[in-house]
Order: C-alpha cells, then structure tokens, then sequence
C-alpha cells in the first residue's frame, strides 16, 4: 500500500508518541517533529506508511538515548491481562456451535489493543470490550470483507501455515485461534513470525512465548524491524517460508499496509482503523468503513 497524503497527520502524531516515550524533553521533541516535518516535505518518504516508520525510529534514535524497547512494561501488561481472560474465551469457543469461526472472531478482535493506531489506549477497557462482544459488528453476509468459507476450505487443506503477528497481547488472541486449528488436525505444522526488534508494541520472540503460542506453533523471527512485513527487510529464512507455505494467516494493520500488494495469496485478519486504509480495502474490492472486522482474502499465487 502507498503513502497517502492523510498519512502525513499520522506520522507527526506518531513521531511525538515515540518521542515521548523515549523520554525526549519538549525541546527535543520539537527537534524531532521538525526532522520528520523536513523528510514530508522534501518527498524522501516511500515506500508504505510503516516503513515511516523506520525513518521516525531512526530520527528519535539519533537525538535521544532512550531504552531500547520502551513499549517494553505496555506489552507486558498487555500480555498479563489478555491471558486473565484466556480461560473465559477458551470456554466462548469451547461452547460455539463453529468453533472455528468463534476463535478467528475472536483473533480479529484483539486487534484493538494497537498503541501505533491511537492516542491512548486503556488497556483494561479494551480487554472488557472484547469479553463483552462491544467490537464492530461482523458482517457475515460480506463476503468479500469476511471471506471465513475460503479461509475454511484452504485451512483444511494448508500442512504448513505461516501466521504472521502483530501486536503484543494481541498474541493470546492469536494463541486461541492457532489452538482451534491445532485442534481440527494436529498435523498442521504452523509458524508464527514476529518482529526482530521492537517496533511501538509489536511483539517479539518474549511476548509470543510469554503468551504461551510456543506450545502450538514454531515462533520465529521475520527479520522485519517495522510494523509489518516488507520483503527487502526480512532475513532469508522467512522469504523461504513466505513463498513455500501453503497457507498465510496475516494479522494486524501494519502487515496489510505493506503486504496487500504481494503477489501471495494472503488472508488479513485485522479491524479497519482509519479512513486510509477502509479506502484500500474498498479498491480490493471490499466495501468497508472505519471500525469493521476484516478477514480478507487476496488471491495471489502460492508456492
């Protein structure tokens, strides 16, 4: 997906986030929106809004010595109360009369704990929403923007699933879904990527076994140090996997940022959370608006 120009708010908003939380004081935080102020107006920025991302980073990197993950204790806590609810939603699918679609509403729907999509985020509230079933209402009858018959039907055929993640805590909601798979046929080989290094609260190698996913799939390492997944910055062993598996799961907005115009058959499991990206999904020829659950499936080519 490219940069749009209603992009631009977005990465201002996230340059001071980043700022903030790496502990600049207003002076330097000033230093830093007018760096990224600078790169938007000299047309250095390309490629898809995540991979701003990198560039915000690297600006907030150079002008303040801040910790190395300062989402650090935010994932953590996210993690720590999405798995106090993990028994609760393991009964809500246990009892479903399609347990499947039950767990994969249910993986969407943890995609609200996003810090890179909003302002601020009660992380409690947000945990409290999904228990009660407060997300965007699933439109079933849309097939185009929740495709689960496909998903289903290429699910009981896939041996080896590649499962890309997203945010932290968003994990334990991954975890179920990757259970229920497990479930319907232990045989299915699923590998679960995360990012290298962290980027706002993407989850890495500790959160997703802090989650517990190591017990159903094999975590590793994309190599990607953005919100998302862009070939050129993945080490080799994922772009081996991205092209061989027979099946790909991704999560979160970020990987449909910068995965949407892959040539791979991808399934996106995220909720729509800005009047850009519900734009882009209406061109893949999904209608949708902000705050709509997504499994979206793109047709492409695979292995």
């Amino acid at each position: 997906m490219r940069i749009y120009l209603d992009c631009f708010p977005c990465f201002i908003t996230q340059a001071l986030k980043s700022a903030r939380m790496a502990g600049a004081d207003v002076k330097t935080q000033k230093k830093i929106l007018g760096a990224v102020a600078l790169k938007m107006s000299d047309g250095s920025l390309i490629g898809s809004p995540p991979e701003v991302g990198l560039v915000i980073r690297d600006i907030v990197k150079k002008l303040v010595d801040g910790p190395d993950d300062p989402y650090k204790k935010i994932k953590q806590k996210s993690t720590s109360l999405a798995l106090g609810i993990y028994s609760s939603l393991k009964e809500n699918v246990a009892g479903a009369k399609d347990r499947l679609l039950v767990a994969a509403e249910l993986a969407i729907a943890g995609n609200i704990i996003d810090y890179g999509a909003k302002n601020s985020l009660n992380i409690e509230e947000e945990i409290a929403r999904i228990v009660k079933k407060e997300y965007a209402v699933i439109k079933h009858e849309n097939k185009a923007l929740f495709n689960y018959e496909k998903f289903k039907r290429d699910l009981d055929s896939a041996r080896v699933i590649l499962y890309l993640a997203d945010n932290a805590g968003e994990t334990v909601f991954d975890r179920i879904l990757i259970e229920e798979i497990k479930h319907h046929d232990k045989s299915k080989k699923i590998l679960y990527a995360v990012k290298e290094k962290p980027v706002i609260n993407d989850a890495l190698i500790d959160d997703a076994i802090a989650s517990g996913i190591g017990a159903s799939a094999e975590i590793f390492s994309s190599g990607s140090q953005i919100a998302g997944n862009v070939l050129k910055y993945c080490n080799s062993g994922f772009k081996k996997i991205f092209k061989n598996a027979d099946m790909i799961i991704s999560k979160g907005q970020g990987n449909f940022e910068t995965l949407s115009c892959s040539k791979r058959s991808i399934f996106f499991l995220f909720m729509v959370k800005c009047d850009v990206i519900a734009r882009h999904v209406c061109l893949l020829g999904a209608k949708c608006k902000v705050g709509d659950i997504a499994l979206l499936y793109k047709k492409g080519k695979n292995k």
